[in-house]
């Protein structure tokens, strides 16, 4: 304790930030749109002067993110931080975490603040600072920009529930893909626990969104929403299985976003855990197949079965391994398809398929059209057929899926 006291301000945002790259964020979209340009308070949920950066797996990171404290009394095997592993250790105080926000703010370093925690003293003990700080930014800095706490679902309801109030979203990590791997990897954390708190948060932000009966709409309650973050790669689990688990959690829980965090090796608790698969590129496939499920109409077995054991395709995406798997349902004629059928075409995004179907209805549409549209057609060629092009037996061909595989790269010696 008092190496950690001695540390400056610039030392503990050095290792808190970084202790911070293992929680998964997300950007304010969704939020109620507030600003300071009234003349009241401080700072926007809106990107206007905001430097953004990114991280090298491709995330937006243009929120202060940190961890108000890299102390933890539990001790999740996976988890860098936790209580048995040996780090160097920080501690914010609320006041710190306040001021740091409010200066990078001033210098347009951010939008607004990402904050998780370890878990000192108690859940509620923890959860108690996190609101205090939220609390102030709003009420005594009168701070308008996003801020996201990542909740504790131990801790009192009462606490979860003034963290709604003032935190534009709320997330509470699910942790691993199944109740099995909680238990195992992660004994003093329960998943019932974990899925009641997440259901209080959408009764409350239900409950935000009815009028009295005189018409007065109640506080409002994380209005961006809530998310989760599953960690990919710590254990055993298929593809199918957390795709699944994911299609369950937005459905049930009427989240805006489930976040896949790839679980970086640590070395003296990679012995215990079953790593599978390179997690990067895994985590990558597996946003896009959630994507997928939400947007393009897919259901978790149709991405899951292109493949044997369950889990997708790493060197193609998991729309174009569909699509070789099922190539009896193509070449789709892009002229006369169903919306549902263009949206399964690789290289077609949802926006340019409201572009074909919008440019249809006036004139016939040539292949030339499409690249203006927006698709890629690269992709597209060997699965769409249309006025000056037909891709003959390029849907059939034996090689088609070596045709998008990356090339072979060759390693280095050294």
């Amino acid at each position: 304790m008092n190496a950690m006291g001695r540390l400056s301000l610039q030392d503990k945002l050095a290792i808190l930030s970084d202790a911070a790259k293992y929680d998964a964020s997300c950007a304010s979209s969704g939020t109620a749109r507030r600003d300071s340009r009234d003349g009241k308070g401080l700072g926007s949920t809106e990107g206007s002067g905001i430097c953004h950066a990114y991280a090298p797996d491709g995330r937006c990171i243009s929120l202060l993110k940190i961890l108000m404290t890299n102390f933890c009394i539990y001790d999740c095997a996976y988890c860098v931080n936790r209580v048995s592993s040996n780090v160097r250790r920080a501690r914010f105080s609320p006041e710190e975490v306040v001021h740091l926000t409010l200066e990078f703010y001033r210098r347009n370093y951010i939008e607004g603040l990402f904050l998780s925690s370890g878990i000192i003293r108690s859940p509620d003990a923890t959860m108690a600072d996190m609101v205090r700080i939220a609390k102030t930014l709003r009420e005594e800095h009168g701070f308008r920009g996003y801020i996201h706490l990542k909740t504790i679902p131990d801790a009192a309801p009462e606490l979860l529930e003034q963290a709604g109030l003032y935190a534009d979203r709320l997330s509470i990590n699910v942790e691993l893909p199944t109740d099995a791997s909680v238990k195992s990897y992660a004994p003093e954390k329960n998943p019932v626990t974990i899925r009641k708190a997440m259901s209080e948060v959408r009764q409350k932000r239900e409950a935000s969104r009815d009028r009295s009966h005189t018409g007065k709409r109640p506080a409002r309650f994380a209005p961006a929403g809530q998310s989760t973050q599953v960690i990919v790669g710590a254990d055993g689990a298929t593809d199918a299985t957390i795709l699944g688990q994911s299609t369950r959690l937005y459905t049930g829980f009427g989240l805006k976003r489930v976040y896949y965090s790839a679980f970086s090796p640590i070395p003296d608790a990679t012995a215990k855990l079953p790593l599978i698969r390179p997690p990067l590129e895994r985590e990558h496939r597996l946003y896009q197949a959630d994507w997928l499920l939400r947007f393009y109409g897919f259901a978790v077995e149709e991405i899951t079965a292109a493949t044997p054991d369950g889990n997708l395709a790493l060197d193609i995406d998991p729309k174009l391994a569909w699509a070789l798997a099922n190539r009896h349902l193509f070449p789709v004629d892009v002229n006369r398809a169903e919306r549902e059928m263009l949206l399964r075409v690789p290289g077609f995004g949802t926006k340019t398929v409201n572009r074909i179907l919008t440019t249809r209805r006036h004139r016939t549409l040539r292949y030339e059209d499409l690249s203006r549209m927006g698709a890629l057609m690269k992709k597209a060629r060997p699965f769409v057929t249309l006025a000056g092009w037909s891709p003959g037996a390029l849907t059939d061909t034996p090689d088609l899926r070596a045709r998008f595989a990356p090339p072979p790269e060759q390693l280095s010696l050294f």
